[in-house]
């Protein structure tokens, strides 16, 4: 079924991408959907670049905190000034939108009313350059169908969004899965396509990145999963808890070690065999397999950071930053 172009808005979001949000814009433009691009305090000339491909641009006052949920809500704002879309395409500055997509995207929603949003396969641009977007990449090969969740691309009907609030501005991170958490309870589905939806273009090439990452998402396990304590749905609890359990243990560990008995730190040897174990599982066996889950468990530390960040911040009363890993 084809979908009219103008009932289809499209919010690009960006914070200093540069070539690649060139890249982006260039996909997104055309057929006379309307889009709107957000910067977020950009040095680069990205308001300037999206200007020239007659994007309508929304610089966020600088003097608030930037967070991509923010960002989103300012881009649908600006798109139902205009007449709102009966659909929105999001997407962030760092990815490209597949030829296709979004007609594959919006024929779904329109024939299943009962589905708020549609996601499909985002793949990164350049896996065979660091063992990190390779992972990456691995990462976004989710299962086909109903889903609990969509990430930063997807095509979302208007309707569902503003019934729920739209996302929350205050969160840094984990803002999709929290929304889609509102949505299912509003009675709205989540589906995910088996069509290719987006190139990603993480850029990670190191292991400081990666690690930072996993701050961002500690600080996203602590955050949502308090915001929906006690609800029918834990969302993220487990994560949080692994975050803790592990850092928690290796430090009992070094501790129990050095100030009552070296036997104590053959508990450390729990980190080799969850490696072990999570690397023998992994189905379908793949020359990464021992890498991601070696990643997956030593970086535990720095999502306990992450949450621990959170939990102080929220002491302290202060703003909550962005966490950036990519240079």
């Amino acid at each position: 079924m084809n979908v009219p172009s103008k009932d289809i808005g499209v919010v690009v979001i960006g914070r200093n991408e540069g070539e690649r949000l060139i890249a982006c814009l260039k996909s997104a433009v055309g057929d006379d959907r309307r889009v709107v691009y957000v910067d977020s305090g950009s040095t680069d000339g990205s308001v300037d670049a999206a200007r020239g491909f007659g994007a309508d641009v929304v610089a966020l006052d600088m003097t608030k905190p930037f967070t991509a949920a923010r960002a989103r809500n300012a881009g649908v704002e600006r798109l139902c000034a205009g007449g709102a879309p009966a659909m929105i395409q999001f997407v962030d500055g760092d990815c490209e939108l597949v030829e296709g997509w979004i007609e594959t995207a919006a024929a779904f929603l329109r024939e299943n009313p009962e589905t708020a949003a549609a996601c499909g396969r985002r793949r990164e641009k350049f896996p065979e350059r660091t063992i990190y977007n390779r992972l990456v990449d691995r990462e976004w090969e989710t299962p086909v169908g109903e889903a609990a969740a969509c990430g930063g691309d997807v095509l979302m009907r208007t309707e569902a969004l503003g019934a729920v609030g739209g996302y929350r501005d205050g969160l840094i991170a984990g803002e999709e899965p929290e929304l889609c958490v509102r949505l299912r309870a509003a009675g709205w589905k989540i589906h995910r396509l088996g069509a290719e939806m987006t190139r990603h273009d993480i850029a990670m090439t190191s292991l400081g990145q990666w690690l930072k990452r996993a701050r961002r998402a500690g600080h996203a396990f602590a955050e949502v999963s308090t915001l929906h304590r006690g609800k029918p749905e834990q969302i993220w609890a487990r994560e949080t808890m692994r975050a803790y359990f592990w850092t928690g243990l290796g430090i009992a560990a070094l501790i129990g070690g050095v100030l009552f008995h070296p036997a104590l730190l053959l508990i450390l040897l729990a980190y080799p065999l969850q490696i072990a174990r999570m690397a023998r599982r992994d189905k379908p066996q793949a020359k990464e397999s021992w890498a991601y889950a070696a990643l997956t468990v030593l970086q535990k530390p720095w999502e306990a950071a992450g949450a621990m960040q959170y939990w102080l911040g929220r002491l302290g009363g202060g703003n909550k930053q962005i966490i950036e890993y990519k240079r």
